[in-house]
């Protein structure tokens, strides 16, 4: 008895599996969005996430409660420019003289430019392999603000400092004016 199919090419069927594979995962993280969409944004309002537009005030009273800052002066050095010739990228560096191992320690660092869409720009974790609590990074600035360093100390104490920057040339939407 002779075999009357057609030779079959391995490339064709290879190709084919990686088009139906490809169809089966976008079918199913759409499918998957389509199914957990309310369950998600409920999620994002109940997991502290930022909302559009969010004040500064809303964001400090969101990740802070009502716990007070403590001046940071003489345990936080914040750098940055005066003026900002271009406020898509400027430079910044945070050096917390607090300890990141032992009870009392530093365990959180956030960088918040109140004028900002989203104020909080950014949130670093320290640990005793850490070393130190030190940052240095770029930030985006849309308009002259007050950025703030926060240091979040194991016991809850929050040390502050801020500084004023003069933006030149927006580095990303504007708030909402009002």
């Amino acid at each position: 008895m002779t075999n009357l199919s057609p030779p079959i090419n391995p490339r064709v069927r290879r190709r084919a599996f990686l088009r139906a594979l490809a169809a089966l995962v976008t079918g199913g993280a759409a499918m998957k969005d389509f199914l957990c969409a309310s369950r998600a944004s409920a999620q994002a309002v109940s997991s502290g996430f930022p909302q559009p537009d969010e004040l500064v005030e809303v964001t400090l009273k969101r990740l802070f409660g009502n716990r007070t800052f403590q001046p940071g002066d003489g345990k936080i050095k914040l750098e940055l420019p005066l003026i900002a010739e271009d406020g898509g990228n400027v430079a910044i560096s945070v050096d917390a003289n607090l300890p990141v191992s032992g009870a009392a320690r530093a365990n959180h660092m956030y960088i918040i430019a109140d004028k900002n869409r989203r104020p909080m720009l950014a949130k670093f974790s320290f640990t005793p392999e850490s070393g130190k609590a030190f940052i240095a990074t770029s930030i985006r600035l849309a308009m002259n603000t007050d950025v703030r360093a926060v240091v979040e100390m194991s016991d809850g104490t929050l040390y502050a400092v801020s500084k004023n920057v003069r933006v030149t040339i927006s580095g990303c939407d504007l708030p909402p004016q009002g």
